[in-house]
Formats: structure tokens, C-alpha cells, sequence
């Protein structure tokens, strides 16, 4: 059934309202997401009302709709490898005691909440679940970027060997499944810190490069990549250990990282 007259006035309203606040954000930080190629692609869609709301966001417990801040992140996103294909394709029950949504339910109520926890024992922090997936957010202290790529790498690399490793066993002990695959794309930038939605249902996001790419780079099979900017500031003893492979994913440009 389509919108009727009155609910129409109110999208209306709320697109101009979303419109005329994004345009006095960017008008007071355009100039710097622009220095900092921020793709600010998903501007609040709220009105004029005051609100001040708790977040998970590194740094920024409190985000205030009037008061959007500019800062620097490293952005992780883990994303499990053919979730889709799981759903739709049944496995047999001579190989496995669980298929189709029952499978991907008890997968994706095992992997989350296992990632997330890991990612927390380096101060990430989970902003969004993602379907089979999350975003993870590291604050990054311009005095020491290098301490924030060790955390975001250890946490990555923790994910993707020990905690998928403890996901598999306890999933193939208890529905004999077969082992799941995961990808991971860090990536850095400035980013917006502002509220989305509805007066009253606001919620506090991230809007920068950051998650636009690791987004794009968590697209391996049991692999880590990274972007461009945080490859050139990568700790040198940290470096050592480790090797950088240029290499594009979901057409975008990355370096996937392997041990050497």
C-alpha cells in the first residue's frame, strides 16, 4: 500500500529537515572531511530537536546531534564468507545435524559475540552488527598511531586464527559443520561522529573513509587486508614480521598481510 497524504508530508519534512542539517555540518566541517577524503555518504536524517545519546564509539561515550566531531579511526570489519550460500543451499544430514537458517543462526550466534569480545581485549570497539558480520572502531592518538595499527592488527589477526579456531571446533562438535570462513579489511581515516534517525531513535555512527573501505577489504577468504595509508604507517619492528602484498579486492586497492 503506498504512503498516504499525511505520511508523505512527514517523509518530506524529514528529508528537508535531513538536508538542512547536513548542510550547516558541512558548512562548519566540510573543509576539513574534504582535506581528509572523507566520503561523508550517509548524513543524519533528524530535525533541529536537541539530543544527546551514549555510544559505544571509542572516545566519544556521549555523541550530541548539535555537536558532530571530527577524529581519527582505524575501522575493522569482519565479514563471515558464504553466509548466503549457507541459507539457501542445504547441507546433508549424513554430514551435519544442522542446515539452512538453523545453521547460519547458530554460526553467526557462535562468531559474533566471539569476535566482539576478542576485538574488546584491544580496546575495539563494536559500533554495528552487520548480518554476518560487524564494524569494530579503534580510536587512533595522533601522538601514536603506531599503538593503534597494533592493537587493530593483533585484534584482526586474533580473530581470524584463535577465535575462529574455538567457533569451528565448538560447531563442529556439537552440529558436526564444517569449518566457516571469515574476511578482514582494516582501514584509517578522519571520520564524522554525529547522531542518524528519527527524533527520539537517533543512533551514533561513524561516517568516514575508514568504513567505506575495511568494508571493501574484508572481502577474503580467510585473509587480512589493509589499506594504503595504514600500510605506509606500519610500526617498523611490527613490519619485520610480516609481509605486504599489493593486491585489489571487491575494485578496491589494498595489501593483504601475511606472515613471512
Amino acid at each position: 500500500m503506498a504512503l498516504s497524504k499525511s505520511e508523505k508530508s512527514q517523509v518530506e519534512d524529514i528529508v528537508e529537515s535531513s538536508l538542512d542539517k547536513a548542510e550547516r555540518v558541512w558548512y562548519n566541517h566540510g573543509k576539513e572531511l574534504v582535506k581528509a577524503a572523507i566520503v561523508a555518504e550517509d548524513f543524519a536524517r533528524s530535525d533541529s530537536a536537541h539530543e544527546v545519546v551514549q555510544s559505544k564509539i571509542p572516545h566519544h561515550p556521549l555523541v550530541d546531534g548539535d555537536h558532530p566531531k571530527v577524529a581519527d579511526f582505524i575501522a575493522l570489519v569482519v565479514d563471515m564468507r558464504n553466509s548466503s550460500k549457507h541459507l539457501l543451499c542445504a547441507i546433508s544430514e549424513k554430514t551435519s545435524d544442522v542446515s539452512l537458517l538453523q545453521r547460519v543462526y547458530y554460526e553467526t550466534s557462535a562468531l559474533l559475540p566471539a569476535l566482539e569480545m576478542t576485538l574488546s581485549f584491544n580496546d575495539g570497539a563494536v559500533t554495528e552488527y552487520l548480518g554476518d558480520g560487524l564494524l569494530s572502531l579503534f580510536f587512533v592518538d595522533e601522538s601514536d598511531k603506531e599503538e593503534a595499527i597494533r592493537k587493530a592488527y593483533r585484534s584482526a589477526r586474533n580473530c581470524l586464527i584463535d577465535t575462529r579456531n574455538i567457533v569451528n571446533e565448538e560447531l563442529m562438535s556439537r552440529y558436526r559443520l564444517p569449518p566457516l570462513d571469515i574476511g578482514i579489511g582494516l582501514s584509517y581515516s578522519k571520520a564524522l561522529v554525529q547522531l542518524v534517525g528519527i527524533v527520539g531513535e537517533r543512533h551514533p555512527k561513524v561516517i568516514g573513509n575508514c568504513v567505506y573501505y575495511a568494508s571493501k577489504l574484508s572481502g577474503g577468504i580467510n585473509e587480512i587486508y589493509i589499506d594504503n595509508k595504514i600500510r605506509n604507517l606500519w610500526p617498523v619492528s611490527e613490519g619485520g614480521k610480516l609481509r605486504f602484498t599489493k593486491k585489489p579486492i571487491r575494485n578496491t586497492n589494498g595489501f593483504l598481510v601475511s606472515q613471512k
